[in-house]
């Protein structure tokens, strides 16, 4: 049988090891438990991609993030919370599914499986969640949506060279998506269900984009969704004339967004808003309405994944520690 740790924190993102850090300091003893690999958030993210965030600001457990610029690329982050996990020493169970949480406060237990099948059952006074916010793509929900040329992710522009591509949406993924493009040799059209792009955009795209619109280098619907896609086109519609347009189209990028994984939480008895999407927790302490059980990073934000993100979810780390001393909880 397994030692009853203080705290067991599912996923090993950025907040899951800002978590697992400010635990090892205060000297609890912890684990985590991630289905990929460290980061594993980040992995996901396009190849050259550069944060909005200046680097000093995505520090955790007091690691100093050294680089050349101001704000760091993926892989510098990658590299820096795979460095983090070393120097802390945090335990990170790479490759292992969270599968069952059951129990109460003081001894909850955790059952999990290894890529290779291998099952293992860990137990712990309180438990995190910290599974981020990339679960599940919002889907558009239209005919057409389940073909192969459909994609919610973006990596690179190589593929989509001399294809009509599609970009939905105007936040930074689709912007910076298209703009990439757009410099690759790909013949980049976007649409948005608003008329102007997200107010979230990162100020030095702004320019670049505006301008490729302006011009007509990048050809924007506005005011228009998707309600069908074809093997060679794509159907848009007016959102207040219901006028529609047949476009050419040989790949579509759906940049619309994704939603975090509620099955722990539920299963549990965590109440989740079902307009927003927020679980029920004290902002306070991070922890959920079911005594134990917190929450840390993204997965607190609920649908709207622009409120929160690594800057200020790294500090529910500390809050989550502090309020498990007060109780005294520590074995």
């Amino acid at each position: 049988m397994s030692k009853q740790l203080d705290l067991i924190i599912v996923g090993a993102g950025p907040c899951g090891i800002a978590a697992g850090t400010a635990a090892e300091q205060a000297g609890l003893s912890c684990m985590l438990i991630e289905k990929g690999c460290i980061s594993n958030s980040l992995v996901s993210y396009p190849y050259y991609m550069t944060f909005f965030s200046t680097a000093i600001m995505l520090e955790v457990g007091g690691v100093p993030f050294t680089i050349p610029n101001a704000k760091p690329t993926r892989r510098e982050a990658l590299a820096y919370y795979r460095r983090v996990v070393e120097h802390c020493g945090v335990d990170v169970r790479q490759y292992e599914e969270v599968e069952d949480i059951s129990g109460q406060e003081g001894d909850f237990t955790v059952s999990t499986r290894k890529i290779t099948g291998t099952e293992n059952t860990y137990h712990a006074s309180a438990v995190v969640i910290a599974t981020g916010g990339l679960h599940e793509p919002n889907h558009l929900g239209v005919p057409g949506e389940d073909l192969p040329k459909v994609r919610h992710y973006y990596y690179e522009p190589y593929p989509y060279y001399d294809q009509d591509v599609l970009v939905v949406g105007a936040g930074n993924s689709a912007v910076e998506s298209a703009l990439e493009m757009f410099r690759n040799g790909v013949r980049v059209t976007m649409a948005h269900f608003a008329d102007s792009i997200d107010r979230g955009i990162k100020p030095w795209v702004v320019p670049d984009i505006t301008n490729r619109l302006d011009r007509g280098e990048v050809p924007m619907y506005w005011r228009h969704r998707v309600t069908e896609i074809r093997p060679s086109s794509v159907l848009l519609r007016h959102e207040e004339t219901g006028e529609e347009t047949e476009i050419k189209n040989d790949f579509v990028l759906a940049m619309t967004g994704w939603r975090a994984n509620h099955q722990h939480l539920e299963a549990l008895g965590v109440h989740i808003d079902s307009g927003s999407g927020i679980p029920d927790y004290n902002q306070e302490t991070m922890e959920t309405n079911i005594p134990g059980i917190y929450i840390a990073g993204v997965v607190a934000a609920g649908h709207d994944a622009n409120k929160i993100f690594i800057e200020n979810g790294r500090e529910h780390g500390c809050l989550i520690t502090d309020d498990y001393l007060a109780k005294g909880s520590v074995k």
